[in-house]
């Protein structure tokens, strides 16, 4: 064990450290001669104390110390994934562990070895494609699918526990003259600002999505129409006070409208009658005049 390439470590009964092998002090930071014959084999994992996968088996295995087994059968080992703080090396790390319990001649727990495998680079790595899958390159925040799965559920939710749900359909006005006259990518950084602006006044169970082009989409849970009001109120505001300048026209600065638009879920409505209402509510804001926003005329029941 002590030249195996895999990090290994051992605990007796009384979960102290028997051994900690050279690829466990790679990985850790921690050298053997400082933790063998101590408990204190958790500060290499974690910030404030907790048990090792080690030491939950032997908890579980706590009655078998002291009693023989019969025919020693295959024992269930413990198998987790998560991420750890090692706090010596400075770095987290996403390590998969496996605990096993070994037996003496008699069939007695003697000590439990627990194997590691650092697997934070496959961890970041299927983190990053699920980024890819649900947010939006451009801005970062979340894209189409992201919102079209979230407002079903969110729906769902609503319709569980009889709560109102709201929408806001923001869209960017006059984009198509605006990215004409300051080029494409002058038209990406706008979207880029205006996206931080719409996200600065989400709550933490609120989501804004890139809808399309140059809309936006933003989910309210448990949210009143007065309250979504006030939302859109300050996120029109907001990316007015921005002040981004049109190169095609100097006077004029960038400016969004916003509909929006309430429900309390039931049976006999869903979320797409929602998104159509908020988007009628989005129209009459640009057919009267841009920069405002617009309250649906009926809502949903």
């Amino acid at each position: 064990m002590e030249t195996l390439a895999i990090p290994i470590f051992v605990l007796d009964t009384t979960s102290r450290v028997m051994l900690w092998n050279r690829a466990c002090e790679r990985l850790t930071g921690v050298p053997a001669r400082d933790i063998i014959g101590t408990r204190d084999h958790w500060r290499s994992f974690f910030e404030e104390r907790r048990p090792t996968l080690a030491d939950l088996l032997i908890e579980e295995r706590a009655g078998e110390a002291h009693r023989p087994r019969i025919g020693l059968p295959d024992d269930p080992h413990l198998s987790a994934e998560s991420w750890c703080d090692m706090p010596r090396v400075g770095r987290r790390r996403y390590l998969a562990a496996d605990a096993s319990p070994i037996y003496d001649e008699r069939g007695r727990l003697a000590a439990v070895v627990e194997t590691l495998r650092d697997m934070t680079d496959e961890k970041l790595a299927q983190i990053a494609l699920e980024q890819l899958a649900t947010r939006d390159g451009l801005t970062g925040l979340a894209n189409r699918r992201c919102f079209d799965e979230t407002l079903h559920a969110e729906w769902a939710r609503a319709l569980r526990q009889r709560q109102p749900l709201s929408l806001l359909m923001v869209d960017v006005d006059n984009f198509k003259a605006y990215n004409d006259a300051n080029g494409h990518l002058g038209g990406d950084e706008c979207l880029k600002r205006i996206a931080t602006a719409v996200a600065s006044e989400m709550r933490a169970n609120d989501l804004v999505a890139r809808y399309g082009g140059e809309e936006f989409a933003v989910i309210l849970p448990n949210q009143s129409l007065k309250g979504a009001a006030s939302v859109a109120e300050r996120i029109r505001t907001r990316v007015e006070q921005l002040q981004v300048p049109n190169r095609l026209a100097p006077a004029q600065r960038v400016t969004v409208s916003i509909g929006a638009a309430t429900a309390i879920a039931s049976p006999d409505n869903s979320a797409s009658e929602l998104v159509a209402i908020a988007d009628a509510a989005l129209y009459r804001a640009k057919h009267m005049g841009r920069n405002r926003i617009s309250l649906p005329l009926t809502e949903p029941a």
